[in-house]
């Protein structure tokens, strides 16, 4: 046997379920947690999903400008329109939104990078569709505990 290697090594999109063969949960969190705080609320999740309960999938940023960069105002038009009529492919979509296809498209799959959105093949088309009924946008400001509970004027 030969250890060289094949042509016919498969794919990622071989390994991409499509969307009836995973099931998501009702909810995805994007969260903009300091790493601490965003692997605590993981174990938690984690502990709960255990337990049998539904836990939402979380996407965390430990940097706002990143989420910023990523969730600008276009995109988040794209998410909305995506879940609130799926397109048949990324044209009509791009078509919909009075939007060069080609800006849809990187959009759309950089949106896809961070698991927001998630595409199905209809053969040449791939159909662009997010499998959450919610979409929920977290950001958290505060001290960290410990921190800020005597008032500064009481120096």
């Amino acid at each position: 046997m030969s250890n060289e290697p094949t042509d016919t090594e498969p794919t990622h999109d071989e390994f991409t379920p499509g969307p009836d063969e995973v099931v998501y949960p009702s909810v995805l969190r994007i969260t903009s947690l300091p790493e601490k705080q965003a692997q605590a609320a993981a174990i938690e999740r984690a502990e709960r999903w255990e337990n049998g309960e539904e836990v939402p999938h979380v996407v965390n940023f430990e940097d706002r400008a990143r989420l910023r960069q990523l969730l600008t105002d276009r995109r988040m038009e794209l998410l909305e329109a995506v879940m609130e009529h799926p397109p048949g492919s990324i044209r009509a979509l791009a078509d919909r939104l009075d939007r060069d296809v080609h800006d849809v498209h990187d959009d759309l799959h950089l949106l896809a990078e961070y698991n927001i959105i998630h595409f199905e093949a209809d053969g040449r088309a791939k159909k662009p569709y997010v499998p959450y009924e919610t979409v929920r946008i977290e950001v958290e400001f505060g001290l960290p505990r410990g921190e800020g509970s005597e008032s500064s004027a009481s120096a």
